[in-house]
């Protein structure tokens, strides 16, 4: 985020504390105290509650990203049948969950040949809104059938985007997009040591081996890669010093990608929980006036709408998700927000210089559909089924640090995230010391 969007955070969240102001009952001077203490409680609360399933969540994302092979994967998304929207997703699902990482990762597969249903529909979205860090925040502060929801929303809503690039948009729209990406960025290829992203044409590092050409980002880097340990296997990474520190370095990427944007999702989730009193709920949720699926699908383009408006992604969606669950926007609608992740305003912008302004116009359009149309559905087929949560048993209560597993699993995560963070300081600062001692080819 740049200072562009934290200072339209700042205005919406002085909106929210302005609406609570005008509109409750109580004199004013109480009613900071009591919100000032809710807000502060609740953002304390859903930090305490998923830390540890962010810490653990980060590994597993590093690991992923660190030990398996980096090889491209653009060939596998070439057409838009089931195996490729399947491999789409399942390369989205060990992915970064980070959204802006997501849409760069995106735009190098369809620049390298990808179709737009591989790698603009189940790539994309899977590495935001599937990933394995969002899935357990869900299930912690929504509850599993939330989480049973986001996967079975997020396989339709992947349908949905391959449906309209296959049938709906037309083949001379995605390929304009495709050149003018080519236009615009150029092929990049992947440092095999730190995993950086280099440009071929301007990399000052590079070793032939075997036929191929491996290209650095540093002469550490070149000088600290071996051939031979290229393709080593995950169990050799997992049992080697240097495989550790290369999943610190890969999950404290993410980290730095994300932290910002979790952070803003807990604050707005307490400010809203704490200064909006629950009239104003009860006045914009007063019920199925018009008939259930009319409610429904005016609320899930509420839903939707809120997700864009609010600016935050993927797993800082989940808290605020929570609030708007537990005040009465309906099951189903809660998932449209939670999907609308990818066209806030400053990715729909990325999409703009990227593909140009009608392809940009044309996915992000699709995305909001696709959004609106799987909330409403999953709505009435979990309604039917049986399985919607009660509102109130939704986690946004205060923090209490009391014996118990999560003080435990809290404790051991934060003894994880400390080893990893001095092993990523370690090794940057032997990379740091390598650069002094190695002079530029």
């Amino acid at each position: 985020m740049d200072r562009t969007d934290y200072a339209i955070l700042s205005v919406i969240a002085l909106a929210t504390v302005a609406i609570g102001v005008f509109t409750t009952t109580k004199p004013l001077s109480t009613f900071f105290v009591e919100s000032t203490r809710q807000f502060v409680t609740t953002t304390a609360a859903m930090a305490w509650i998923t830390w540890w399933a962010l810490v653990i969540g980060f590994a597993i994302a590093g690991g992923v990203e660190a030990w398996t092979s980096g090889e491209t994967i653009s060939n596998l998304l070439e057409g838009h049948g089931p195996r490729e929207l399947g491999y789409g997703t399942l390369f989205g699902f060990v992915s970064s969950s980070c959204s802006y990482s997501a849409i760069a990762t995106a735009k190098n597969l369809f620049k390298k040949g990808g179709s737009a249903a591989a790698t603009l529909g189940a790539f994309m979205f899977a590495s935001t809104n599937l990933v394995i860090e969002i899935g357990v925040v869900i299930w912690l502060l929504l509850g599993w059938q939330f989480l049973l929801a986001d996967i079975v929303g997020g396989f339709m809503l992947i349908g949905l985007m391959a449906f309209g690039f296959i049938y709906l948009v037309p083949d001379e729209v995605v390929e304009q997009a495709r050149q003018n990406v080519l236009d615009e960025d150029t092929l990049t290829a992947r440092d095999p040591v730190c995993g950086m992203e280099v440009d071929p044409e301007n990399a000052d590092y590079s070793i032939e081996h075997d036929g191929q050409t491996y290209y650095f980002c540093s002469a550490s880097c070149k000088d600290s890669f071996d051939p031979e340990e290229a393709n080593t296997t995950i169990r050799e990474q997992a049992t080697s010093l240097s495989g550790w520190k290369a999943l610190a370095d890969k999950q404290w990427s993410e980290w730095g990608m994300l932290w910002d944007e979790i952070a803003i999702g807990f604050v707005f989730a307490g400010l809203v929980a704490g200064f909006i009193p629950e009239q104003v709920w009860t006045t914009v949720f007063s019920g199925a006036t018009f008939g259930l699926p009319v409610y429904v699908f005016w609320t899930a383009v509420l839903g939707a709408g809120i997700g864009v408006a609010t600016f935050v992604c993927s797993v800082g969606n989940v808290p605020f998700a929570a609030v708007l669950f537990s005040n009465g926007l309906p099951f189903g609608s809660v998932l449209s927000y939670i999907y609308a992740d990818l066209i806030v305003p400053p990715i729909v912008d990325a999409y703009r210089e990227y593909y140009g302004t009608k392809f940009a116009a044309v996915l992000s359009g699709m995305i909001f559909a696709a959004a609106v149309l799987t909330g409403f559905v999953i709505h009435f087929l979990f309604l039917g089924a049986g399985i919607i949560p009660d509102p109130s048993a939704v986690t946004i209560a205060e923090v209490e640090i009391e014996m118990g597993y999560k003080l435990v699993l809290n404790v051991l995560a934060t003894g994880l995230f400390l080893v990893l963070y001095w092993l990523h300081r370690s090794d940057v600062a032997e990379e740091g010391h390598g650069e002094h001692a190695h002079p530029a080819d």
